[in-house]
């Protein structure tokens, strides 16, 4: 076989091939993943501890999912318990807001737990501990 003949037969046979392997090409649109909603278990986000007169007052705000329930608090003097309370939760009302008189100053803690789960604690140090 001649010389000059070797590349234009390989350009005549390499010719179907490009043109065969210029066909493959993605045939779909990829698909977007759905969005992850995020299942945030239940937590406290927002909670203060404040002195209005000689009562104490702690707001809480509970976010994530969570089933119905009580937040419940537990006041402390230093290391005494000095009262509970507990106020009922669900979808519609988010933020609790509990009161306890206290006209002495002290080093007040509040401990907040939903559903048996102890989630916050705040203080008021109005004098050392």
């Amino acid at each position: 076989m001649p010389a000059f003949l070797r590349p234009a037969l390989l350009c005549v046979l390499a010719l179907p091939l490009t043109l065969g392997l210029g066909g493959c090409r993605y045939n779909f649109v990829p698909l977007l993943p759905p969005v992850v909603a995020p299942n945030l278990p239940v937590r406290v986000t927002e909670a203060s501890l404040k002195r209005d007169g000689d009562q104490l007052i702690v707001t809480a705000t509970v976010d994530g999912r969570f089933e119905p329930g009580y937040l419940s608090v537990n006041w402390f003097d230093s290391t005494r318990a000095i009262g509970s309370d507990s106020v009922y939760l669900d979808a519609s009302q988010r933020t609790a807001s509990f009161k306890l008189t206290a006209p002495d100053e002290g080093a007040y803690r509040a401990v907040l737990s939903f559903g048996g789960a102890v989630m916050r604690q705040v203080e008021l140090y109005e004098v050392l501990p």
